[in-house]
Formats: structure tokens, C-alpha cells, sequence
């Protein structure tokens, strides 16, 4: 059984979330990217096999959106934690 731990319910049983996709941070004005630029940004992944920052969701749960590093090779989750906008 692989666990996640949400930053509000604690370890949970990965089955209850959904995964979200990497996180890349959206670009500051969208309204002046180039189409390709822009094209880019929405469907390029960098699909590494190092440490990832991603999305999940506790669907089965709180309903929280939140942020997990994960290493993709190993699996192995260091942390996750509520997103903060910087």
C-alpha cells in the first residue's frame, strides 16, 4: 500500500486522491505569450525522473488541492504542503 500523507487528514491510502498533473508556475501575462509560447507552457511536461514538484487532490476526503515533491523514479514522497502564492 502506497501512502500519501494530505496536509490536513494526515496518511491516507493513495487510492483516495487524484493525481493533478506537474506544477508549473503559470506565466505572469498570459495575454502577451506567443501562441507557441503559450502552446508550450499548457501542454509541455518536463517528465524527469528526478524529484517533481505535483499537484494531488483528496478526493475521498477534505477535498484539498494540495502540492507533493515526489520522486518519480523511486516514488518516494520527501513532502507535501498547502500551496502559497509567492
Amino acid at each position: 500500500m502506497i501512502l500519501l500523507t494530505c496536509p490536513n487528514c494526515g496518511d491516507r491510502n493513495v487510492s483516495e486522491y487524484r493525481y493533478g498533473g506537474e506544477c508549473s508556475p503559470r506565466p505572469a501575462d498570459s495575454t502577451k505569450m506567443s501562441p507557441t509560447a503559450w502552446a508550450e507552457y499548457l501542454y509541455f511536461r518536463n517528465n524527469s525522473m528526478d524529484e517533481q514538484i505535483e499537484w494531488w487532490y483528496h478526493r475521498s476526503g477534505c477535498e484539498l488541492w494540495f502540492l507533493a515533491a515526489r520522486h518519480r523514479q523511486s516514488n518516494e514522497v520527501s513532502r507535501t504542503y498547502l500551496w502559497e502564492q509567492l
